[in-house]
């Protein structure tokens, strides 16, 4: 669904531009902080968007996802809310959360032109011991990103480590749906997936050099079951086809010659995997 704006080389970016990118990340970081703050049984995930919506407004930052263009209709909100077998892209209503669900984060703002997008994905009350597993398992392959950036020098070789991890824990990789190149515009080249196409061809032409100045916005998403995913009638909630729940957890990366920037972590300092 966001072929077009894949056409373009990656554009790396400069030492400047990345610092610039970093302080789009902490407001980014800021807004996810409100979420969690308010993320409890009882409370409206509307409620929740109008606060991260006004927390961009006081912040001078633009929200990229409110009137996104889709496929029928924009995206009418500045998160995208999705609870347990919601895997992406669900939109804020009247719902309330309750004890035990997954609660999906996700959200992206610009600042002085330059962009940053990050999701996580939280428990709400009691939560089964399973459930807890799956997030824990989204993070330790989110991880597995952010330290073999700085290792490998092909992004296949990269999601491979990300793909067998959640599939080792029992769990599976949607493939549908990718990260992407962040810059200026919140989509760039290249498409992130987060596993290897089986198909040889095809994982050729997924694949891309790691380089600095290269900004990765990485986001799996690992269900409970099977990884096959479909679209509801409102033509943007993504759930899974067995309804079984799934974690999404994304972070914006930095390449850079130091080592890699978490550009939406508190901790923007550049990290150097140790030797294997």
């Amino acid at each position: 669904m966001l072929r077009k704006y894949f056409k373009r080389p990656p554009e790396l970016k400069s030492p400047r531009e990345i610092r610039l990118m970093c302080e789009a990340g902490k407001v980014v970081v800021e807004a996810h902080r409100l979420c969690q703050e308010m993320a409890k049984p009882g409370t409206r995930t509307i409620d929740i968007d109008k606060a991260v919506e006004e927390l961009y407004r006081k912040r001078n930052a633009l929200p990229l996802f409110k009137n996104y263009p889709g496929p029928r209709t924009p995206f009418p909100a500045v998160t995208c809310l999705s609870v347990n077998e919601e895997v992406v892209h669900g939109i804020p209503s009247q719902r309330t959360l309750r004890d035990g669900d997954l609660f999906k984060i996700d959200t992206a703002c610009k600042l002085n032109g330059w962009c940053a997008d990050a999701a996580v994905t939280i428990p709400i009350g009691n939560v089964s011991p399973e459930r807890l597993r799956l997030i824990q398992v989204a993070w330790e392959v989110l991880e597995i990103a952010r330290v073999e950036l700085g290792r490998r020098k092909f992004w296949s070789e990269v999601a491979i480590r990300m793909q067998t991890h959640a599939e080792k824990a029992g769990f599976s990789v949607v493939e549908q749906y990718v990260g992407h190149g962040i810059g200026r515009a919140m989509h760039e080249n290249p498409q992130v997936p987060n596993f290897v196409a089986r198909d040889p061809k095809e994982a050729r032409r997924q694949d891309f050099r790691l380089e600095p100045g290269l900004v990765l916005a990485v986001e799996p998403m690992i269900n409970m079951g099977k990884p096959d995913v479909k679209l509801l009638s409102d033509h943007w909630t993504v759930v899974t086809v067995d309804g079984l729940p799934s974690a999404h957890v994304e972070h914006t990366f930095a390449l850079t010659p130091e080592g890699v920037i978490t550009v939406t972590s508190e901790d923007q300092t550049p990290f150097k995997p140790p030797p294997e």
